[in-house]
């Protein structure tokens, strides 16, 4: 279909058909004010913050939910617009807690900045606020839900991105709740979003709370290092010390999400069992030394396995997790020594064709591409906890009709359907799979192999 032209504040724009107001105006860089409006969740249009005023309609439109049509014209910033979103505003400061200086989400809060260029010093409303009892979500997740607006991007991003429905809305009106249907902690791997999503107080960082406020913290751009996906996020942290982690934003790895043990895993910096200084046992005993002394201890060492053995007989185990510069520094310190014995696998134990294997694994794909895949084969992994946004890509993918597969040693749970899948024990899934690329190959009959036929993108 062609493409659509409309004009939002006296500005002429290309739109797509089906493309809502507020997409078309994000665009364009101009701002729409919005809560419950999230460009990766569905649309609800439940806060009516957006309201806007277009051309030949009798009142203000909610313009997350008004797709764009020939010729319209919108405006964002007259006077029936700012009307209608001052009396949005209003309503929503109703039974709102005046509490902003001990809110968590001070000086970061969509409502907060709304309220000062929205909201008034005086209300049509003088009943007393309601109170809502706050509901324990486990360990990362904190709640003052008397906060809450409503916008439900929390019960959304479960139900669509996560794949777990865990938050619901009961009762009506004034008495609506957000809540779990049971009395449990969140178990979604990437629980930790609804965190940035909350536009208020609602939902904070319980790990983070009542650490620091935005204004104190200095933000450094950084990458994972649980995965090998390198999920992109921000730390932040005040007087050198990490005080929490968020996402940053990169369309073609982790969108806007991040996984919990990203988000999360910061608090292990300052552990209590957490080795901070060199220990030297001496004696039978492990004492605390200087770094100068350690390391003279440990070259003493080495040079003394490599004048009795040969350095041949040394070899090093290097932490998947550790960052590029150290795994280089590391090769070139076991080199320098005369061996060549470095590696990263720790699991492994047959390492007979690593002459054939390739330099790094990879998918050969960006994970972007992930969830445009037809047929996907899950070999021996638990998706979902290895590698929780690659599993939020999977899911997308089997939203969109994608046939996936797995062949595991275990039944796992998975938070997207699988077309068919295999569970066999650990020594067997060699022949399982053999007979599996036979059949592919030589077009026999097999369960799995009939959904690979006609799959342009496996």
């Amino acid at each position: 279909m062609a493409d659509i032209e409309i004009e939002i504040d006296g500005q002429k724009l290309t739109a797509k058909p089906n493309q809502m107001v507020i997409q078309v105006a994000d665009e364009a860089g101009i701002y729409i004010p919005r809560f419950c409006y999230h460009k990766h969740l569905s649309i609800a249009a439940n806060c009516r913050m957006c309201l806007v005023e277009v051309e030949k309609s009798p009142k203000a439109l909610p313009a997350c939910a008004t797709p764009v049509i020939p010729g319209m014209k919108v405006f964002t910033k007259s006077q029936k617009t700012i009307e209608a979103q001052r009396a949005v505003m209003e309503f929503l400061l109703i039974n709102h807690p005046l509490d902003c200086p001990i809110c968590d989400q001070g000086g970061e809060c969509e409502l907060q900045d709304l309220a000062m260029g929205y909201g008034s010093d005086t209300s049509h409303y003088c009943e007393s606020k309601r109170a809502v009892a706050d509901k324990n979500l486990g360990p990362l997740v904190a709640t003052d839900m008397t906060r809450c607006i409503y916008c439900t991007r929390c019960i959304r991003f479960g139900t669509e991105i996560a794949g777990i429905r865990e938050l619901g809305d009961v009762n009506r009106g004034e008495h609506s709740r957000v809540t779990t249907f049971v009395e449990q902690a969140l178990t979604s791997e990437v629980s930790g979003n609804i965190i940035d999503l909350c536009p208020v107080g609602a939902l904070t960082s319980k790990p983070y709370r009542f650490k620091a406020r935005p204004w104190e913290l200095e933000q450094a751009p950084s990458i994972s290092p649980h995965d090998c996906l390198g999920s992109n996020l921000h730390v932040h942290t005040r007087s050198g010390k990490v005080m929490r982690v968020v996402s940053r934003e990169n369309k073609q790895i982790n969108e806007t999400w991040l996984s919990d043990r990203d988000r999360f895993s910061y608090t292990g910096l300052y552990h209590a069992d957490r080795l901070e200084e060199p220990l030297v046992k001496m004696e039978g005993e492990w004492k605390v030394v200087e770094w100068q002394k350690a390391l003279e201890l440990a070259a003493e060492k080495l040079h003394a396995v490599i004048a009795e053995y040969g350095a041949d007989k040394i070899g090093a185990l290097a932490s998947p997790n550790a960052t590029l510069e150290e795994l280089y520094l590391l090769q070139k310190i076991i080199r320098g020594l005369g061996s060549p014995h470095i590696d990263h696998r720790l699991r492994e134990i047959d390492t007979r064709d690593q002459a054939a294997m390739p330099a790094f694994p990879g998918l050969n794909m960006s994970l972007a591409e992930l969830e445009q895949c037809d047929a996907v084969l899950l070999i021996g992994s638990n998706l979902r906890k290895e590698q929780p946004l690659a599993a939020v890509r999977l899911r997308k993918a089997s939203l969109n009709g994608a046939a996936i597969m797995a062949v595991n040693s275990v039944d796992y749970d998975f938070n997207f359907n699988l077309q068919a899948k295999n569970i066999v024990a650990p020594h067997a899934m060699v022949g399982v799979l053999a007979e599996l690329v036979e059949a592919v190959q030589d077009n026999k009959p097999h369960p799995m192999a009939a959904l690979f036929n006609g799959k342009q993108k496996i």
